[in-house]
């Protein structure tokens, strides 16, 4: 029944807390540098509340972390006296940062095999460039929660997933890290799931398991017969 495979991005295909730390760390570093009031006034950690606050008093674009970021530096440069333009200025800082990933080495081999057979996607949460990071041409589509307006585990995700591959719910496979906004969303949503467990952790026992458990993608494609 499979004919598309779809992957969250963030720990499934990559490590992303190195390189959020690294990025957070240039983005501050740009900030220390060009606006040196801000990073006088707010610690690393303030800013990132703020960026949540945001989020709490604008849920209808809780789901943008491109947004959120910029919307609250902008709110922060006009506190300390600098032009809001700074917001955007620093956001390329951490962008092209956030885009600098090494994939876990299983994934070419991987999606090359599962590639002879499936269609592949990705679907993800994050702000994650698919064309910056190099790996665009490996999914015929590609997308993200900016772009579609909400976030897993909302349903709309993995219609949207759907929808653009030509499919029905059933013929996508759907991977990723996290058992409820990967797994348990997607199984809601009627596709059949993967649970991407590269730590070996123990299955939440309150949640019912995954059709697939794999340590990576070349295990993935070894179940799924390729």
């Amino acid at each position: 029944m499979i004919r598309a495979v779809a992957f969250d991005l963030d720990n499934t295909l990559w490590d992303v807390d190195p390189v959020l730390e690294r990025a957070e760390g240039r983005w501050l570093q740009w900030l220390r540098d060009n606006c040196p009031r801000i990073p006088e006034r707010l610690s690393l950690d303030e800013l990132r509340a703020s960026r949540m606050a945001l989020a709490a008093r604008e849920p209808h674009n809780a789901h943008d972390f491109t947004y959120l970021r910029i919307a609250s530096l902008a709110q922060h440069a006009r506190e300390c006296g600098y032009h809001e333009s700074i917001s955007e200025q620093a956001f390329e800082i951490f962008i092209a940062e956030r885009n600098l990933i090494d994939l876990f080495p299983d994934v070419r081999p991987g999606l090359a095999r599962l590639s002879s057979r499936y269609a592949l996607a990705s679907l993800s949460n994050g702000n994650a460039d698919l064309a910056r990071i190099g790996v665009a041409e490996l999914f015929s589509v590609s997308l993200n929660a900016r772009g579609i307006g909400a976030a897993k585990p909302d349903r709309r995700c993995f219609e949207r997933l759907v929808q653009d591959l030509h499919l029905e719910p059933r013929e996508v496979l759907y991977v990723g890290d996290d058992p409820l906004l990967d797994v348990e969303a997607a199984r809601a949503a009627g596709l059949p799931t993967a649970w991407m467990n590269r730590t070996r952790q123990q299955w939440p026992a309150a949640i019912p398991p995954a059709d697939f458990n794999v340590a990576d993608c070349l295990e993935l494609a070894t179940q799924l017969g390729v």
